[in-house]
């Protein structure tokens, strides 16, 4: 039986997975990474995030018990979102650096969280290119989301949640890192930007 090629040809688009601990800075370098590269920035817990809150969806209910918890979304729902908001970029976004049709660069903070969603990822969407980990110690992470909580609004940035989510990534997500450092796929940086802006550098040309 023949195995469906992933949706996207990872010759024409490139994607790079940004992991790391709850509050280790993703998004903020991320941000500045789609400046300096142009990519395009998907956050698997945004794209979440705003399902839970969409009128009729579906996956509302589950999505904000498992927000809640610090458990991890099936990973159907995750992937679907993304490939979704990938695809909607790609017909969108023709034009820049990186950019022509059928041709793209993203950015996909938080996920893989754990090593299905890797998989399934790599064999159904696209093949990912390489991993940007960013290490941290838990102690500032904590930190970092406490100062956050203050003005974010999300239901999981109190101490209860944040220390099951430590828990889901250690238990989860370091296999994903592991996994994909022995491909060779692994560029971990520090917190900071210079650091990641090295190893980004080297990926995705500037």
């Amino acid at each position: 039986m023949a195995i469906d090629p992933p949706v996207f040809d990872n010759s024409k688009v490139t994607v790079i997975f940004v992991l790391g601990g709850p509050g280790a800075g993703k998004g903020t370098q991320c941000g500045r990474l789609v400046e300096d590269f142009n990519f395009c920035h998907l956050s698997a817990g945004d794209l979440l995030r705003a399902e839970q809150n969409r009128e009729g969806s579906e996956y509302g209910d589950l999505i904000r018990t498992c927000i809640r918890e610090g458990t991890i979304v099936p990973m159907e729902v995750t992937i679907k979102l993304l490939e979704n908001a990938m695809g909607a970029a790609l017909k969108e976004k023709t034009s820049g650096d990186g950019w022509t049709k059928g041709r793209g660069r993203f950015l996909i903070d938080g996920f893989p969280r754990k090593m299905d969603q890797a998989l399934k990822f790599d064999e159904t969407v696209c093949l990912s290119s390489v991993v940007i980990y960013f290490s941290t110690t838990e102690e500032g992470m904590l930190g970092r989301l406490l100062e956050r909580a203050k003005t974010s609004g999300r239901e999981d940035d109190n101490v209860e949640s944040i220390k099951k989510r430590f828990r889901t990534y250690k238990s989860d997500t370091m296999p994903v890192i592991e996994h994909y450092t022995g491909q060779g796929k692994v560029a971990e940086a520090s917190g900071n930007y210079v650091d990641c802006l090295q190893r980004t550098k080297r990926i995705a040309g500037g």
